[in-house]
């Protein structure tokens, strides 16, 4: 099967996919006990005709399925709805999404940047300092929560002064060249990049440490080094090579996860992204802002695995695209 096939196949594989998803995360966004015009009922300065209208405006007075089937329409035509801020949902997502991809995006670079040589070294050192030295570190990393290690963060940052605390830019952002709101940009990315790298980390490089291991010990390993090629090429030309083809299958997973794993950490570092959007809309019930937030993240973890698969193959031409 050729690939632009396969990826047409797998995008009319995705659509009932997504049909379910949007289905069970509106039925439990119903049931949830949070009530998204509460604080409007609470102001007693507001009449009772305002929050009728503003669930007309909603359409909050409507059966839930006939709520699904609205939002259902919208989403077919483009509308991703209003939010109960009064803003536009589209709008509210192209702000934060963007930031969060930027994120989401160097965060991959970072920890892949690093983690492959990493477990490449330990795999060939295995047993010695270099190795126990990133056992110790990934272990800390697969331990350690995104939120503990923001807060660690910013007390370093509060103690040092060395690095911004929230927000994505300083107030005199646009008053900068672009040199130097590259600069400033840059500046404010460091916590939250190191943040979720160092989350990212443990799994990746004891994936790529696990795996070069199993393949040094294949038989072509061994044919190559008894055919007298240098270690070198032995390890960088063949053995990792191939090592790196399982990770490949996690890149999807990798990707997606961002999304969740940066929620907390974009919370605690007042970060301004998708992932502290939709926790705020979660608290706040705000039904077509978390709606249009679960199908982009669901559209993240589908395209991911799909990048993923049609790299595989890339990489190995021997893998089939026929599943």
């Amino acid at each position: 099967m050729s690939i632009p096939v396969y990826i047409l196949k797998r995008a009319l594989q995705a659509v009932p996919l997504l049909f379910l998803i949007s289905l069970m995360a509106f039925t439990m966004l119903k049931v949830a006990p949070v009530d998204p015009l509460a604080h409007l009922r609470a102001n007693p300065a507001i009449s009772q005709q305002a929050i009728k209208d503003e669930e007309e405006r909603l359409g909050l007075n409507k059966p839930p399925h006939i709520q699904y089937y609205i939002w259902l329409r919208n989403l077919a035509e483009g509308d991703l709805g209003v939010s109960t801020t009064g803003g536009s949902v589209f709008e509210l997502l192209k702000q934060r999404a963007g930031n969060t991809l930027m994120l989401s995006v160097l965060t991959i670079i970072a920890t892949w940047l690093i983690a492959i040589p990493a477990g490449t070294y330990a795999a060939i050192h295995r047993g010695k300092f270099v190795d126990k030295f990133f056992g110790i570190v990934t272990a800390m990393g697969m331990s350690m929560p995104t939120f503990l290690s923001s807060l660690l963060l910013l007390m370093f940052a509060l103690g040092t002064g060395l690095l911004p605390i929230g927000g994505l830019t300083s107030p005199d952002f646009f008053e900068r060249d672009p040199f130097g709101q590259a600069l400033d940009l840059a500046h404010h990315l460091i916590i939250p990049v190191t943040v979720l790298t160092f989350f990212s980390l443990a799994t990746i490089q004891r994936q790529m440490r696990g795996s070069l291991l199993d393949v040094l010990r294949k038989e072509y390993v061994r044919t190559a080094r008894a055919k007298g090629l240098s270690e070198n090429i032995v390890i960088y030309k063949h053995a990792v090579r191939n090592a790196i083809n399982p990770l490949i299958t996690l890149f999807g997973f990798e990707f997606a996860s961002l999304l969740s794993g940066s929620a907390l950490a974009e919370m605690v570092l007042a970060y301004p992204g998708l992932g502290r959007l939709t926790l705020e809309g979660v608290l706040t019930k705000d039904m077509n802002l978390v709606m249009a937030s679960i199908m982009l993240g669901a559209l993240m973890l589908i395209l991911g695995n799909l990048v993923a698969d049609v790299l595989l193959k890339v990489t190995d031409p021997r893998i089939s695209l026929e599943s």
